[in-house]
Formats: C-alpha cells, sequence, structure tokens
C-alpha cells in the first residue's frame, strides 16, 4: 500500500505475502540475550570511561574520552530501546495490525533504527577528527579543544542523526514494516519513487562517508606518530596517544565489518530501485551484522586499555620467549611531554636544538 497516502496502514501489505520467516522461540531468546549483553557490556565500559575522565579530566586526552563516553551511551540506549521493541514485537507473534493500527510504533522503531544506527558511525568518525588534530597540531588541539567544544560537537551530531531520522516524518512518509515483519525502515520493496531512493542513498551515504573520514584520519594520526617516534629519540610522552589510536582503529575495523553490508545493501536498493535484488534474508543478515557493532565497541574500551595490553605482552612474552614491542611506549609521562615531543616534529629547528641537550633534560 502506498504509505503517502495511507500512513496508519504503511507497510501492513507485506504482511499477507512474506517469504521471510523467523523463528519465534530462537528469535526472542536472541533478542533477550543480545540486548542483555549489549546493556551490560555498555555499562561497564560507561564505568570505564567516566573513571578514566576523571583522571584525565584537565588533558588532552579528556575530549577523547568525553567523545568515547557519548559513543558509549548512544549504543546503550540502541540496546535498550530497540531491544524492547525487537522483544516486543517477537512476543506479540509479530502482529502488527493489532498492536500497530496508527503507525506509531512503527514510526517511533524506525526513527530509533536509524538515529542509533547513524549516530554511532558519525561519532567514530568524530572521535577520529578529534585524534588526528590532537596528535598533528596539539597546541591547537590543547587551546582550542576544550570540554566545552567537545560538548557541543555531541550535540551537533545527535542532533544531526535526529534530523536524519525525523525526515521522513517531517515529510509525510511513514516508515515501513519490513518484509521480516520484526523492524522498520525506511521502505526498501518496491522502490520507485525518488524520495525513497534518497533516504537509503542519504542514510547509506552518510554511514560509508563516515567509515571514510575515520580511515583517512585514522591513517594520518598513525603515520604521524611514527614519523615522531623514529624522528626523536625520546620515548616518553606518546602512551596516550598508541593507545587512543589503537582503540581508534579497532572501532574503525569494527564498524566496517559489522556495518559496510547493511550500508552497501541499502545503496544497491537505493541505485537499482524496484530491480534490486537483495532478498529478505540477505537484508536481515546484514541488519544482524549491524547490530553486533553495539555489542562490540564497548568491549574495545573494555580490552583495548593500557594496563590490559601491557599484562597480555607480558604474558606474550613469557610464552614466546621474544620482545615484541617496546616496553617503555606504555609508560606514563605528563600531557607537557606529549606537546613538546608533537611540536618538536614539526619544528626542524628546535629538533636540530633538543638534540644537542642531554635526554636527561628533556624529561624535565
Amino acid at each position: 500500500m502506498n504509505s503517502s497516502k495511507s500512513p496508519g496502514l504503511a507497510g501492513f501489505g507485506i504482511l499477507k505475502n512474506t517469504t521471510c520467516h523467523t523463528e519465534k522461540k530462537i528469535s526472542v531468546f536472541f533478542s533477550i540475550i543480545f540486548m542483555t549483553v549489549g546493556i551490560l557490556s555498555n555499562s561497564l565500559a560507561i564505568a570505564i570511561l567516566m573513571k578514566a575522565y576523571q583522571r584525565f579530566r584537565q588533558k588532552s586526552k579528556a575530549s577523547f574520552l568525553l567523545l568515547a563516553s557519548g559513543l558509549v551511551v548512544t549504543d546503550l540506549f540502541g540496546h535498550l530501546i530497540n531491544g524492547a521493541i525487537a522483544v516486543f514485537v517477537y512476543a506479540s507473534d509479530k502482529d502488527w495490525i493489532r498492536f500497530n493500527q496508527s503507525n506509531i510504533l512503527c514510526s517511533v522503531f524506525g526513527i530509533c533504527m536509524v538515529f542509533f544506527g547513524l549516530c554511532p558511525l558519525l561519532l567514530g568518525s568524530v572521535m577520529a577528527v578529534e585524534r588526528c588534530i590532537g596528535v598533528t597540531k596539539p597546541i591547537f588541539h590543547s587551546t582550542k579543544m576544550t570540554s566545552k567544544h567537545v560538548k557541543m560537537m555531541l550535540t551537533m551530531v545527535c542532533l544531526f542523526a535526529v534530523l536524519i531520522a525525523l525526515l521522513p516524518i517531517l515529510r509525510f512518509r511513514a516508515y515501513q514494516i519490513q518484509a521480516s515483519r520484526t523492524w522498520c525502515f525506511y521502505k526498501t520493496e518496491h522502490v520507485e519513487d525518488w524520495e525513497d531512493r534518497f533516504y537509503l542513498l542519504l542514510f547509506s551515504c552518510l554511514g560509508l562517508l563516515a567509515l571514510a573520514i575515520s580511515f583517512l584520519c585514522n591513517a594520518v594520526t598513525g603515520i604521524t606518530l611514527l614519523r615522531v617516534k623514529f624522528k626523536s629519540q625520546q620515548r616518553q610522552g606518546r602512551s596516550h596517544h598508541f593507545e587512543m589510536i589503537i582503540q581508534l582503529l579497532a572501532i574503525m575495523c569494527v564498524s566496517c565489518i559489522c556495518w559496510s553490508p547493511f550500508l552497501v545493501t541499502m545503496a544497491r536498493i537505493g541505485i537499482n530501485e524496484s530491480h534490486s535484488k537483495e532478498t529478505c534474508e540477505t537484508i536481515l543478515f546484514a541488519l544482524r551484522m549491524a547490530t553486533w557493532n553495539q555489542i562490540l565497541d564497548p568491549w574495545v574500551y573494555i580490552l583495548l586499555r593500557k594496563a590490559v595490553l601491557k599484562n597480555l605482552y607480558k604474558i606474550t612474552r613469557g610464552c614466546c620467549g621474544m620482545h615484541i614491542i617496546n616496553l617503555h611506549m606504555w609508560e606514563l609521562s605528563s600531557i607537557k611531554n606529549s606537546l613538546k615531543v608533537a611540536a618538536i616534529s614539526e619544528s626542524p629547528v628546535s629538533s636540530k636544538q633538543i638534540n644537542l641537550q642531554p635526554l636527561s633534560s628533556m624529561g624535565q
């Protein structure tokens, strides 16, 4: 049925002849398990990040921790809200006609799916940009990237994601119940109208653009850190940078693996219009892959911390009996040394002068 003419019954036409079936008991069980694991994982990650934020409140790492906390909080509410709606739908035997006569639940579900899908991707790219500025322009970062500015960036990203999620509602286009009858999203079947294609392409292009920005900024950050390491004999002052870049690389890899199938599938549906060959099973598999992103994200901050990595190094070294990385990389140092080393790498004159000084004076 045309959703623009009858929004109250949007998507009910697909409920009669659906070819995508899911086992109710298994689906409810896995939905509850995923939601529970996601909530517990994100709650633990929030506690770790908040504790770290209190320690580094006045240092350059504070802005990164604030953005990371926003990402994990978003994942937590995504699991809580989307998971609760999904469990309710499964428990109600997916009888949308009975509990969704006014299409309110489907609209709320669709808005949450878009917001909690797009917001973490955008926040991941913002984190990569922030760390790139912190490494390449440390003086600018320390003076301009304050907690107030970071909170404004968080607010702007969330508002932008809310706007994208509300765009179909503002244009009087209802979200559609998908063929599996378990979730709501943009129209993915018989897409012929340009506006329906625009929503699919907008969502997928923004997600892929966020992944591309993350990859580019992380590459620049990693290359800059390696250049500083090889140019300077000073080995202190970069432990926080290396810890954060490892976490960013892990987040980027997880996001690419989990989100690429869904984003590419939505783009193909939008481009191929009504001739798309994407099946219900393919879309549902891509959606489940994307759901894993919100489960794996918090474990990046739980496992890829300096203390954990240092213990893993010791265990690996004891088992293999060989040096893999230099432990000096993980030594604690003040933010003054971090800024000093990064600033020296940008100034050829200063680097020549500092090489003439004894190493002991650099740590002061």
